[in-house]
Parts: structure tokens; sequence; C-alpha cells
């Protein structure tokens, strides 16, 4: 009975931590939570076919090219509205990194000067630039904020994109 009193207490020390409701992977600052039916705040920096920003929005941030039709479609899913804001990757970056952006897109590939300051998603793609040189393209998402994270990792996956 001595020797399997310690095993029912770390038993029962283990249940009563399994029902403390903590959920993983966890978003520290509650992104996914406050975007699933919000506001999706997403920066976009032009490049190319891959972020464009059309002439004659009307001063309105408007944006197109491939990945603004991913995070659109990302958006759907989470019934949420996009507030778009267009700038250079630092710029954008540096908003991400201080919580004023839940997502960056803008062609970035894996090799981003930016990972040290966001998140990366899996590469969802890969392309070549002219010279031949592989590009395995990632989205910017606040660091530690996993279960975003995932759920972005999960629609890339099932569209097809990761």
């Amino acid at each position: 009975m001595r020797r399997c009193r310690p095993l029912i207490l770390l038993l029962a020390a283990l249940l009563a931590l399994a029902g403390c409701g903590t959920s993983y992977p966890a978003d520290p600052e509650g992104t996914l939570d406050r975007v699933r039916g919000g506001t999706l705040r997403v920066g976009a920096s032009p490049n190319g076919d891959w972020v464009r920003l059309p002439s004659g929005s009307g001063g309105a941030a408007r944006v197109e090219g491939k990945e603004a039709e991913l995070v659109q479609r990302f958006a759907e899913r989470l019934g949420a509205d996009i507030e778009w804001v267009t700038g250079t990757e630092q710029v954008l970056a540096d908003e991400l990194k201080h919580g004023g952006l839940d997502l960056v897109i803008g062609g970035l590939d894996d090799k981003t000067p930016w990972s040290t300051h966001a998140g990366l998603t899996r590469p969802y793609t890969e392309s070549r630039d002219s010279r031949g040189s592989l590009h395995r393209h990632v989205m910017l998402v606040p660091l530690g904020e996993n279960a975003f994270l995932l759920e972005l990792d999960r629609f890339l996956l099932e569209s097809g994109q990761a």
C-alpha cells in the first residue's frame, strides 16, 4: 500500500491539473478569440503578384494579389472583417511586434530577417526567382500567438497551400 500511495497522489494531481481548463496551444494575447467574429488586422507590403495595391482606391486601403486572396478566405473562415494596413516590411513587422497587427503578408520567404520579431507560418508554397533561386513563402504572425498560428497553418494546409 505504501508503494501505491505516491502513484495515487500523482494521478490525483494530474487529474486536477487536467481539469484546469487550460487549452493548448494558447494565445497569450488572445488573438484567435479576438479575431473570430471580429476584425483581422493585416499588414500588406507590396511585392509583385503576391501583394498589389491597385491605384484609384480612393484613399481606402485595397489590397489584391495571391496572398490577399488567401487572407480574405481565411478571414471568411473566421467570420472576420479585414482591416488592411499598407507599408514597408520594416514598418509592418514593427507594428506586428508591438501588437498593432495580427498578420503580415508581402511575398515573404522563410529566410525573412523578421523571424526574430515574428512567428512564421509553415512554408505554404514555393516559387523561383529570375535567377532560379527557390523561395519558400511564409506569412508573419505575432510571436507566441500559437493558437492563431496553428489555425492559419491548418487553413493553408486544407486549402492546398501548404
